[in-house]
């Protein structure tokens, strides 16, 4: 379970990302969250694996406070949380295994680790990973070779490959087609059915949050100003998430 209490982030020019957030968000749960560029999304999300540290407030998963860890300790934290980005962030030059392999390195010893190498458990899993998202025969594929739907399914399977219980995605479909979008999103809602990991995508396309997240959470200036079923979302919950912008949700 992920829960904020008043949590708020400043960053260090002052600027308020995020303000007095409240939130709990249980295990298995497929959540949208929704707003215009700048409004505090990304900054959200990210604050669930300390790639962004609150400034206020308290963010507990399982538990455990997110602030206190430090070290071994949170590099062990995030071993749980997979992170999927807008642009992959795959080593496009070498192949598509050994992307996947990569989500085993903070794990080994230094020597494995700059040598790369792993062993026979390690690729089986990696294997395994890539063939739930139905990419196996891309193994031997260099990266750089795949269709920009390919590499998001590589990234997904590295992030499987760590057996997390949470997967944050930001943006994860921004830069693909709108066909190929939908069949990412298809990747994401079954993870969350067949696999029960809690899934969170910031996303800027309203029509896909509706139709793949079964809540979804509306941001506007740092604000929560809708959190409920996304079922319920209408025009009226829009206008107020969307309130007085020239920017029309996708």
């Amino acid at each position: 379970m992920i829960e904020f209490k008043e949590v708020g982030k400043r960053y260090s020019n002052g600027y308020e990302a995020l303000q007095h957030i409240n939130l709990t968000i249980g295990q298995g749960e497929f959540v949208a969250i929704i707003g215009l560029s700048g409004a505090g999304k990304s900054t959200l999300i990210r604050t669930i694996n300390r790639m962004h540290d609150i400034t206020q407030g308290k963010l507990t998963v399982d538990g455990t406070d997110v602030m206190s860890l430090h070290g071994k300790s949170l590099r062990e934290f995030r071993r749980r949380i997979g992170m999927i980005f807008q642009s992959f962030n795959l080593i496009t030059r070498t192949t598509v295994i050994k992307n996947v392999l990569t989500a085993f390195v903070p794990e080994l010893p230094w020597w494995r680790a700059t040598l790369g190498i792993f062993t026979k458990e390690e690729k089986m899993k990696a294997l395994e990973a890539l063939d739930q998202m139905g990419i196996l025969d891309k193994a031997f594929v260099r990266a750089d070779q795949l269709s920009g739907g390919q590499q998001q399914r590589v990234a997904l399977a590295r992030t499987l490959a760590q057996n997390p219980q949470i997967i944050l995605a930001d943006e994860p479909v921004a830069s693909l087609d709108p066909v190929t979008a939908k069949q990412v999103m298809d990747d994401f809602q079954r993870i969350n059915r067949d696999m029960n990991i809690t899934v969170l995508i910031n996303i800027h396309h309203v029509e896909l949050a509706l139709q793949y997240a079964t809540r979804v959470i509306g941001i506007r200036a740092g604000e929560i100003v809708y959190d409920g079923p996304a079922a319920q979302v209408d025009q009226a919950v829009l206008d107020s998430i969307y309130q007085g912008s020239q920017e029309e949700p996708a």
